[in-house]
């Protein structure tokens, strides 16, 4: 049949075999050995290699940068320039166009003042031939009502008196 199983329990700590490397003190020497030279390679390759092309990457970069704060500072430069000629231009085109405005102006008002001054006189000739008129009127119109007057004399003198009375003789009575 079956044997039967023994177990037997042992109190020793069971004896470790290979374990992790680095912790190992029996390989410290050779370990810092490879450390010396492995930061020795990697010393010599960034002092030689990397170091300066870091070194001038950065220096092209500063010139870049330098070179781009350069030209917008003489873009600025140009740009007020530009400004000033621009407000210079600006106030000269406002001082022209202000005198032209202001000729404009007094030719205006001299010509209103000439159209004026032709009107007024049109109006004074216009008043000295209507006075004019006027008096030519009036002078027929005396005439036409000394005429009538003197033929109404001759008229009344005739009726009440029944003599015949001349005209020159009724003008000379009527005072004219």
């Amino acid at each position: 049949m079956a044997e039967p199983v023994s177990t037997t329990a042992t109190t020793e700590a069971p004896k470790k075999e290979g374990g992790f490397p680095p912790f190992d003190t029996s390989t410290f020497p050779t370990q810092l050995f490879w450390l010396v030279v492995t930061f020795a390679f990697l010393f010599t390759v960034m002092w030689r290699v990397a170091g300066p092309k870091i070194n001038s990457a950065i220096t092209n970069r500063r010139g870049v940068i330098n070179g781009a704060i350069a030209e917008a500072n003489k873009a600025r430069t140009d740009a007020e320039t530009a400004q000033a000629g621009y407000e210079a231009a600006l106030a000269t085109a406002r001082a022209r166009a202000n005198a032209l405005a202001e000729d404009t102006r007094q030719g205006l008002n001299a010509e209103i003042a000439k159209a004026k001054a032709d009107a007024d006189a049109q109006a004074h000739h216009a008043m000295q031939d209507a006075d004019a008129r006027i008096a030519a009127t009036r002078e027929t119109a005396k005439a036409a009502v000394t005429a009538a007057a003197r033929d109404a004399a001759i008229a009344i003198v005739e009726r009440l008196t029944g003599d015949k009375v001349s005209a020159e003789d009724a003008a000379s009575a009527m005072g004219n």
